[in-house]
């Protein structure tokens, strides 16, 4: 549905999903004639949802885009992490604590975990999506990291007295030698027990191995305990954005 150089992206995923007509904006930054080219754009496509991922750096852009009917849903935090110049011995694990590649069986524990650990993801903060479909958003995306072949590269479970305690989930890009964390989830009986901690080192030793020679991690402005879990791992901040949604309707279903 999106030309080359359209003002923005239609979302197929996102839209099927959620059953909203979804787009995102192209780029970062906004101008006057850039936003009438967006404006028009989402009107002959009926956009219901458009998504913008702001660069807050350029004030022009921050004042256009609330002035133009975006609301602000959510600071988005990018992590980074550098290959050392020679891998480090992997630290011993708690006796308690192992680690080892997902399986689909695992799913049957840690399900419950994905549907409820990013309650401060901008889906949930958006009140046109209903807690169920945020829950469900986060529910498929760990299914399907742990069944479909492909669609994550590597998924790890810890496991604590022998019993799945929480989840990891790696992607690969080798034309840029970079790793990428996707879902990280502890089930809340084993917190406090480091297990978080160690998924995060095992799996960096693991981007190492493939041959990476950085790893990044998002995460939201206002999970300060995710935030934390990656600095003690070695992570700096590597960037800052601003997550807006734009809807066509200011009344939510119910």
């Amino acid at each position: 549905m999106s030309e080359p150089d359209a003002p923005c992206q239609w979302l197929d995923w996102d839209s099927a999903f959620f059953g909203w007509r979804i787009a995102r904006v192209n780029g970062d930054r906004l101008d006057a004639a850039r936003l009438a080219a967006v404006d028009a754009w989402c009107a002959a496509q009926r956009i219901d949802c458009l998504y913008l991922l702001a660069d807050p750096a350029d004030p022009a852009t921050i004042r256009l885009a609330e002035a133009g009917q975006f609301r602000l849903q959510d600071v988005r935090l990018t992590l980074a992490i550098t290959a050392p110049a020679a891998l480090p011995p992997p630290e011993p694990a708690p006796e308690r604590v192992t680690l080892r590649p997902a399986r689909p069986a695992d799913l049957d524990v840690l399900r419950e975990t994905a549907r409820h650990a990013y309650t401060h993801s901008r889906f949930y903060n958006d009140p046109h999506f209903t807690p169920a479909q945020s829950a469900a958003l986060y529910d498929t995306w760990l299914t399907r990291s742990l069944t479909e072949t492909g669609y994550a590269d590597m998924t790890f479970v810890a496991e604590v007295d022998a019993v799945p305690a929480g989840y990891i989930v790696c992607h690969l890009h080798p034309a840029t030698r970079l790793g990428v964390i996707g879902l990280v989830g502890v089930v809340e009986t084993a917190r406090g027990q480091a297990v978080g901690q160690r998924l995060v080192l095992h799996a960096l030793d693991w981007f190492w191995q493939q041959g990476m020679a950085g790893v990044q991690v998002t995460t939201q402005g206002r999970n300060l305990a995710g935030q934390r879990l990656y600095q003690r791992c070695g992570f700096l901040t590597h960037s800052l954005l601003l997550w807006y949604h734009r809807w066509s309707t200011e009344t939510p279903r119910s």
